[in-house]
């Protein structure tokens, strides 16, 4: 697997604990990835322990399969080694990675009508990077799209209004925000107050037309999981990846 050093382009917050940062290749070459890929950040303990954290490429590209920034969204964990690291970058600053990896990807072989997709907190990130194949396979193949996104409250709610906008302009898509703590003050149609079994369970999910991503925290992967095998989703409709929070 390859390894390079990214530099940071640029930054912004898009939560109170979340960043978002954009880096690019330091030899210029551009990130050949798979909607759904996730890379590793490599670096070392204050003992000098090597250690790695992994994230989804968030990079919302032409659809080609190389861009130029690689993205991705950072979540505070307090006293992490990780934080401490990407917290303090400043633009310039480089990093060692490796990637990409992973195969929780829209597969070429599916022929299902239905995609449900459901996130909690920064397992969204690789959705965001599916939008332009999203796109093209609502055109190609008509099948629909559903983003289930969970967010305790509505700042807490990454990159929704870039969803919102994809859901106007793509027929094929939706996406249904999830308030699991504090309702948006002003609601839209599609937001619904709970967890995003609430969403799911709306959607009724069916084994014959469907096939199910889940990405976020652990207990809502299992959870959502359980619920579908329930619907009677087969285990190979339901794609699982766990974000788990590591120091």
């Amino acid at each position: 697997m390859e390894h390079f050093k990214l530099r940071l382009a640029a930054s912004h917050m898009l939560a109170p604990a979340v960043r978002h940062l954009a880096f690019e290749r330091d030899d210029g070459q551009p990130f050949a990835f798979v909607p759904g890929q996730f890379i590793q950040v490599h670096f070392h303990y204050a003992d000098g322990k090597p250690t790695k954290r992994s994230y989804s490429v968030g990079t919302v590209g032409d659809g080609s399969g190389a861009v130029q920034r690689l993205e991705i969204a950072v979540s505070y964990v307090e006293g992490g080694a990780a934080t401490a690291l990407l917290s303090d970058l400043e633009e310039g600053d480089t990093v060692d990675a490796s990637g990409p990896y992973g195969r929780f990807c829209l597969m070429d072989a599916d022929a299902n009508a239905r995609y449900l997709l459901v996130a909690t907190g920064t397992g969204v990130t690789p959705y965001r990077a599916m939008l332009p194949l999203i796109r093209r396979l609502t055109a190609t193949r008509g099948c629909t799209f559903a983003l289930v996104y969970g967010a305790r409250t509505e700042v807490e709610l990454l990159y929704g209004e870039e969803f919102e906008a994809f859901a106007r302009e793509v027929p094929g898509f939706t996406f249904h925000p999830c308030f699991s703590r504090v309702p948006r003050a002003e609601p839209r149609p599609h937001d619904r107050n709970g967890r995003v079994q609430v969403a799911l369970a709306e959607l009724a999910p069916n084994a014959a037309t469907d096939i199910a991503y889940l990405c976020g925290n652990p207990d809502m992967v299992d959870q959502s999981f359980a619920m579908l095998k329930e619907a009677g989703l087969a285990v190979p409709q339901i794609r699982r990846e766990k974000y788990v929070s590591s120091r």
